[in-house]
């Protein structure tokens, strides 16, 4: 909504004062004057401001004459949704014809004109800028195209567009690439605006295409703003739309399918930031072997401190856990920063089961076990190895995250969510850079500050920190770092010389 535009609800009555136009009104609401719009509303009838009388609706529904025929108000409710349908199949079209328009102003009236100025523009920059909207403005002609054939002039409520979203159902995912990309494309045209050369362009290009006083930022938001928008106008269509309306299962399944698409793409756009994140954790990971954990994994699902027992040998190992979305990863803290994580191995969970064991000595180990889970794989039901958890509500937590993990992965292969390799590679170039750029900061700041009484110098890897992903909740992450211990008296005699405690 505009600033000068009246807010309202079904049931409001709202004064006209003007109607200089056929679309736009200006009336007083409850607490206002504003603009609204005229296909929202209807006008009731014999309102004569003289005589002061009641409309023949607040007649037909609040009086209780026993001689009203029932059927008068039947015939009225129905009419009353027939009109409310016409004006919400009339808003549909309306949209779509203008939200075609401002595709075509974008494509015509800035990026040709971008393409005529490669001085200006890389092909980069102009693909960061308007991402796939070229290919979303031919998918939304047909669209259109579609919706005019199903589009009912004479009778527009008795129109059947809702075969139409059907129809073109999975063509709608288009939008994903688009939305996960705006950000970028917000960022780079505010770097852009900067220089006064841009910014003159932009506005010659809109002015040279006739196009609304709009900035360039705005008209690249319908996107986003319209997939949003079809769920809304199609629920609104779903509630003026009778069962026995040869629409209506169309309509129904439509609703239900954009609300879908709709959940996707916020969900890529949550799991884009949650690579992000992943990807900057994993370049602070010293020592890393492997494929990166993008290459299978979107998602930190749960993480924490346990202890790793392997059969042969029985060796007892402290370890940080990482359990993503196909994937556990265990890592060694380092022995003198213990902020700072050396890689040590993964587990495939697509081929893992996990079992929870009871307290007491295994018969298989000759050990005492307490709070214990035994990970072993599925085919050949070989055991891989045991975790131990601090307490027993530690190991409920982990058994409700591997729960999780088989969920996500299901839900994941249920909805098509994909990370593409593009946006992989993209999220690790951009958290190397982002490491090295902070290892030239602080190797400035290494030459500015005094160096240490024993003239020694620190190594870069000293300035290096692990973060945990931002996008996992908080409860559900274990610090890295572990809390003070006192320590043993021989450690801490042995430590207390100026070079180790450095």
């Amino acid at each position: 909504m505009e600033e000068q535009e009246l807010a309202f609800k079904a049931g409001d009555v709202i004064r006209v004062l003007e109607a200089p136009h056929k679309d736009w009104w200006w009336g007083m609401g409850a607490d206002r004057e504003a603009w609204f719009p005229s296909s929202f509303v209807r006008v009731r009838v014999n309102q004569e401001e003289d005589s002061g009388a009641e409309s023949v609706e607040s007649c037909a529904l609040d009086q209780e004459d026993p001689h009203t025929d029932t059927r008068d108000t039947h015939t009225h409710s129905a009419e009353h949704r027939e009109q409310m349908r016409t004006n919400v199949v009339k808003e549909i079209m309306n949209t779509e014809r203008i939200y075609i328009k401002h595709l075509r102003d974008i494509c015509e009236g800035y990026i040709r004109q971008c393409g005529k100025h490669p001085g200006m523009f890389t092909e980069l920059q102009l693909k960061t800028i308007f991402s796939n909207i070229e290919d979303i403005y031919k998918f939304q002609r047909q669209f259109l195209k579609d919706l005019e054939r199903k589009y009912n002039t004479d009778q527009p409520h008795l129109s059947e567009i809702g075969a139409c979203f059907l129809l073109q159902g999975e063509g709608f995912s288009i939008y994903s690439e688009y939305c996960n990309t705006h950000p970028a494309a917000c960022g780079e045209l505010q770097r852009l605006m900067k220089l006064g050369r841009y910014k003159h362009f932009f506005e010659a290009c809109r002015l040279l295409q006739q196009m609304i006083d709009i900035s360039i930022a705005g008209f690249l938001l319908t996107p986003v703003q319209k997939i949003c928008k079809y769920p809304l106008q199609l629920g609104e269509l779903l509630k003026y739309t009778p069962k026995d309306h040869s629409d209506y299962g169309g309509v129904s399944d439509a609703y239900e399918a954009m609300k879908n698409v709709a959940s996707l793409i916020n969900e890529g756009k949550r799991r884009l930031e949650s690579v992000d994140a992943i990807a900057h954790w994993q370049v602070a990971i010293l020592r890393w072997e492997g494929a990166d954990v993008l290459e299978c994994s979107s998602e930190l699902i749960h993480s924490g401190e346990l202890t790793r027992i392997v059969r042969q040998g029985n060796k007892t190992q402290q370890r940080s856990f990482f359990l993503f979305d196909h994937q556990l990863v265990f890592c060694k803290k380092d022995v003198l920063r213990r902020d700072l994580l050396h890689y040590r191995g993964r587990l495939d969970m697509d081929n893992t089961s996990v079992l929870q064991m009871p307290d007491g000595r295994d018969p298989e180990l000759g050990i005492l076990l307490r709070n214990a889970l035994r990970l072993r794989n599925s085919s050949t039901l070989e055991t891989l190895c045991y975790l131990c958890c601090r307490k027993p509500q530690d190991r409920q937590r982990w058994l409700q995250a591997f729960a999780r993990e088989r969920q996500r992965v299901q839900e994941d292969q249920e909805m098509g969510m994909k990370i593409s390799e593009t946006q992989r590679k993209q999220a690790i170039f951009n958290a190397r850079r982002s490491k090295q750029g902070k290892m030239k900061s602080n190797h400035r700041l290494l030459w500015l500050c005094p160096a240490p009484h024993h003239h020694q110098p620190l190594h870069p890897i000293h300035q290096r920190h692990v973060t945990v992903p931002t996008s996992v909740p908080q409860q559900q992450v274990f610090t890295l770092a572990e809390p003070k211990r006192k320590p043993a008296h021989l450690w801490y005699t042995f430590t207390r010389h100026a070079l180790f405690r450095k």
